[in-house]
C-alpha cells in the first residue's frame, strides 16, 4: 500500500470524491502542514494555524496508479485559485499535494507541470513533502456518507466520473 495527501478545499467533498476511485483502500481527513500540534477544527478555522484541510489516502498501486490519483485531483479543483475552492475561502482551503515518499515527487511534478503548461499560468497548488498531519475530529470523518445532503463543493458529475475512472 502507498499513501498520498491532497488538500482540495473542504475536506468533506475531497474525501468523498477519492473514496469513489477503485483502488483507494482508505481515507481520513485532517489538518496538514501547519504550525501547531493537534489543532482542533475551531483553531484551524481561524486561519491562524497554517494548516490546510487535507485528505490522507491509502491506495493499492496494483489497482490505481499515483498518476491517475494526481490527475483526478486536478480535475476536482481550480488550480489557479489561491486559498479558495467553491464557496470556501481562507488559507485552510488552499490546495496542495503532499507526499511522504520522495520517489513520488517526479510523477507528481510531471503532471503538475503538464497542467500548468495547459492552463498557461502559475498554479496555486502547493507541492511539497508532508511536514505534519493530524486527523480531524470523528464527526468530520466520512462526513458525506453520514450526511448525504451535506455541503460539497465538488459536482456530482465528478463523483460519478471518479467512480468510473479506472473500472476494470
Amino acid at each position: 500500500m502507498r499513501e498520498i495527501y491532497f488538500a482540495g478545499g473542504c475536506f468533506w467533498g475531497t474525501e468523498h470524491y477519492f473514496k469513489q476511485i477503485n483502488g483507494v483502500i482508505s481515507t481520513d481527513v485532517g489538518y496538514a502542514n501547519g504550525a501547531i500540534e493537534n489543532p482542533s477544527y475551531e483553531e484551524v478555522y481561524t486561519d491562524t494555524t497554517g494548516h490546510a484541510e487535507c485528505v490522507h489516502i491509502i491506495y493499492d498501486p496494483a489497482i490505481v496508479e499515483l498518476e491517475l490519483l494526481v490527475e483526478m485531483f486536478f480535475r476536482s479543483i481550480d488550480p489557479t485559485s489561491l486559498n479558495r475552492q467553491g464557496g470556501d475561502c481562507g488559507t485552510r482551503y488552499r490546495t496542495g499535494i503532499y507526499f511522504t515518499d520522495s520517489a513520488d515527487e517526479p510523477t507528481i511534478k510531471r503532471i503538475y507541470n503538464r497542467v500548468q503548461e495547459y492552463i498557461g499560468e502559475p498554479l496555486a497548488v502547493e507541492l511539497m513533502p508532508l511536514r505534519c498531519y493530524y486527523p480531524a475530529e470523528d464527526y468530520h470523518q466520512d462526513y458525506l456518507d453520514k450526511n448525504p445532503s451535506g455541503y460539497c463543493h465538488i459536482p456530482m458529475a465528478l463523483m460519478i466520473m471518479a467512480k468510473e475512472a479506472n473500472k476494470r
